[in-house]
Parts: C-alpha cells; structure tokens; sequence
C-alpha cells in the first residue's frame, strides 16, 4: 500500500513516520527524506543555541524513541512496518551525521550522500539488522548503524584534513 495525504494527515504518529509529507514521494523517498531532513537542520537546528552536547544528544535520543513507536503505527497501518515511504529512520539518522559534522556545506553533503550511500547498501551487520528487527525499533537501529558507518568515514577524514 502506497502512503497517501490522508494517511500523512490522519494521525500525528504518521505525519511523523512520513518525514512531513517527505515520504509520499513517488521516487526514492529515502533519499528525499535524508535531504529534507539535511534542510530541516540547517534552518532550524543549526541555528539553535544548544545549551550542550547533552541537550542534543537528549533530543536525538528522543526522537529516535519517538520514531520507534510512530513507525511501528504507521507500519501497521501500511502493512509494512518497513516500508520506503518511511523516513522518519533517516531523519534521525541524518541529523546525528550533521551533528558531528563541521557546520559547512560540503561536509554537510558529503554526511548525506555517504550516509544514503550505507542505507542503501546496508553492508554487515546493517543486512543482518534489517532482516532481524521487524519493528519501529529495528528500524530505527538500522538508520543508525549506517550514520555510525558514516561517521567512521567521514570523521577520520575531518581529523586528517584537518
């Protein structure tokens, strides 16, 4: 079943699961998500001021919570609790990448691309825990194994140019 507006609109939990509307797109919603998520960041993220590193952790690990619970209702709802149009799992994992990530927008880009690029081809143990956790919080885990993965990239790399 493909998500539709009414579905986005008919519980809060779905608006959530859907990436506001970002995953009713016809063609590779994951990838629209990751980039909706990557502007959500840079307007509003970016510019607060985060008391700590603390506050942001809180949030990411909250909103991974929330996520966990929002897409196992609209999984049901869909009759696929992994199903593409899903891309709450890569909000979250997105705005972990720019978390850690230099504040510009090639570092920025490079966090997307090479996060989408893990997400997609989910490399061990990535494959394993897509097969294994059919839940909201399977995933979630998943998403964030391929930002770790991104992390372990592109984060050396910073240090290395830096």
């Amino acid at each position: 079943m493909r998500p539709t507006v009414s579905l986005l609109f008919s519980h809060p939990a779905h608006f959530i699961s859907l990436g506001f509307g970002s995953g009713l797109a016809p063609k590779a919603p994951g990838t629209v998500g990751s980039f909706v998520a990557w502007g959500i960041w840079a307007l509003v993220f970016a510019w607060l001021p985060w008391p700590s590193e603390w506050a942001l952790t809180a949030f990411l690990v909250l909103a991974f919570l929330l996520g966990s619970v929002c897409i196992a209702r609209t999984g049901a709802a869909l009759g696929e609790v992994d199903h593409g149009g899903i891309v709450w799992d890569e909000f979250v994992a997105v705005w972990l990448v720019l978390a850690c990530l230099p504040a510009t927008f090639v570092w920025q880009l490079a966090g997307v691309l090479v996060f989408r690029v893990f997400d997609i081809a989910k490399p061990w143990p990535i494959r394993q825990a897509d097969a294994r956790f059919k839940n909201g919080l399977g995933v979630m885990f998943d998403d964030v194994l391929a930002a770790g993965y991104t992390l372990l990239i592109l984060l050396p790399l910073r240090n290395w140019l830096a």
